[in-house]
């Protein structure tokens, strides 16, 4: 999910020891083989169900001053699905573990051959500061269930949430093998310096981008979890009530600034009358003050300034909202009616209270529509036809496809959640994020006999037929 102030400003010194101190030590602790036992691995998981549960009201508080939210949607955004994310893994673990046999060609025989999960030593988690709880801890499950050691890097510009996580990872997790060091760019930079097993980033793609460039000298691997224009058709067979309700709700939640919110709509002309009227209503029933969203928080001033500029200019009809105080870090929910293609609007990922609505001539001129951008991170299709859902899903490229909802399929961990092309790369969740934060070692065993003289040259005529038939 997306983190597009991460560049600005901010205290870029971490305190305590350095990076490289807390490297080191994490290095060592792996080498004593502390993180592989199942056991480990579960106790550890259970405690992060407990840390959440018990530090739920220090970690409202936390984000109600970083980001305006109120307590409730913290459950929903970060509590909840966070905890799931790790009980469902200490659920699955023993499974996910197993070795796995495999067959072997003729040439083999007579021999076995299996593979299985090993941990890739010391790992390091860079969380966003939009859900700055479920975005990092979730990830470090996925570490923790693989068996490594864990750099955890909260977010600078989330900084009472960062301070809560540092507080509880110490208090309730192993710090032998888990560490947080908060600061700025310059110590994610230090750290990737150290030439980790693997770095898992979520945030924006030129941000993202910069990351991968770091650890591209060490081979460090990635996975990057980022952000794109989300894209919502609205066919003219769907259900516009419910289109509108699930719409509104989860464009609303945090402010917009959430990474698979709908970024715009794509309305076929034939409903678009009818539907626009049932958005805005939904928007205003459904907002915090009954007000249609007005004055919704935005994390930083910058990140405000930034949304008010997206708001100008954009050659489209202002249907709800339209005004922002970034000096405040208020925006309101704004509607906009069909935008210039070309506006900023319509070009950058928005990560914020705006819903530009484009009227489109058909469900194939939105499809062609989407095609012609980046691949999204996740693309969403209201209609009752199966047979539509089934055409977009085949069309449209994208991390994710949602039929007739919007940002659901984070909550599956069975679903692998990532992003393609500038969207991200790599997944997790679930077995996926295990599987991430694993190496998946070959193993074949071979006895010694029999131990054929054919296989060995000099080869004549027979032997040689006969090896064209083994191989």
């Amino acid at each position: 999910m997306n983190d597009t102030a991460t560049t600005e400003s901010a205290a870029d010194v971490a305190d305590g020891p350095s990076p490289a101190e807390e490297v080191r030590r994490l290095r060592a602790t792996f080498a004593t083989g502390r993180t592989k036992p199942l056991r480990w691995r579960l106790d550890q998981l259970r405690a992060i169900e407990t840390m959440l549960t018990e530090g739920e009201s220090a970690i409202a508080a936390a984000l109600a001053e970083d980001l305006g939210r109120p307590a409730n949607d913290t459950f929903l955004g970060d509590i909840a699905p966070t905890v799931a994310e790790a009980a469902f893994a200490r659920k699955h673990l023993h499974q996910w573990v197993k070795p796995r046999r495999v067959g072997l060609p003729l040439s083999q025989f007579p021999g076995r051959a299996w593979y299985e999960y090993e941990p890739l030593g010391v790992t390091l988690v860079i969380g966003p500061w939009n859900y700055p709880v479920y975005l990092t801890i979730a990830p470090l499950v996925a570490a923790i269930a693989a068996g490594n050691c864990a750099v955890i890097k909260p977010s600078e510009h989330a900084p009472a949430t960062a301070t809560v996580i540092a507080d509880l990872v110490g208090r309730y997790l192993d710090t032998d093998a888990m560490t947080v060091l908060q600061g700025g760019p310059a110590v994610t930079q230090e750290i990737l310096a150290q030439g980790l097993d693997h770095a898992f980033f979520t945030g924006g793609t030129e941000v993202g981008k910069a990351v991968m460039a770091a650890a591209a000298p060490h081979l460090t691997p990635v996975t990057l979890e980022l952000g794109g224009k989300c894209p919502a058709l609205i066919a003219s067979d769907a259900d516009l009530d419910v289109a509108a309700r699930r719409i509104a709700w989860t464009k609303l939640m945090n402010s917009g600034q959430t990474c698979i919110a709908p970024d715009y709509l794509l309305v076929d002309a034939s409903v678009r009358e009818e539907f626009l009227p049932k958005l805005a209503n939904a928007f205003r029933e459904l907002s915090p003050q009954g007000d249609g969203g007005r004055n919704m928080p935005i994390v930083t001033a910058r990140h405000a300034e930034r949304l008010a500029g997206l708001l100008g200019n954009h050659g489209g009809r202002v249907l709800l909202g339209g005004n922002a105080t970034p000096a405040e870090r208020k925006v309101d929910l704004t509607i906009l009616v069909d935008p210039e293609p070309e506006s900023p609007v319509m070009k950058e990922e928005i990560f914020g209270p705006i819903l530009p609505v484009l009227s489109v001539e058909s469900a194939d001129v939105a499809m062609r529509t989407i095609g012609a951008g980046p691949k999204p991170l996740a693309a969403y299709v209201f209609s009752e036809s199966k047979a539509l859902q089934r055409r977009f899903r085949d069309t449209v490229s994208a991390g994710a496809v949602v039929a007739n909802h919007a940002a659901m399929h984070v909550l599956a961990p069975e679903l692998p959640f990532g992003g393609v092309g500038n969207s991200g790369m790599g997944t997790y969740h679930g077995k996926w994020g295990f599987e991430t934060f694993s190496h998946r070692k070959a193993h074949l065993s071979r006895p010694t006999r029999p131990d054929l003289r054919i296989v060995y040259p000099p080869y004549n005529k027979l032997t040689q037929r006969l090896l064209r038939f083994i191989f």
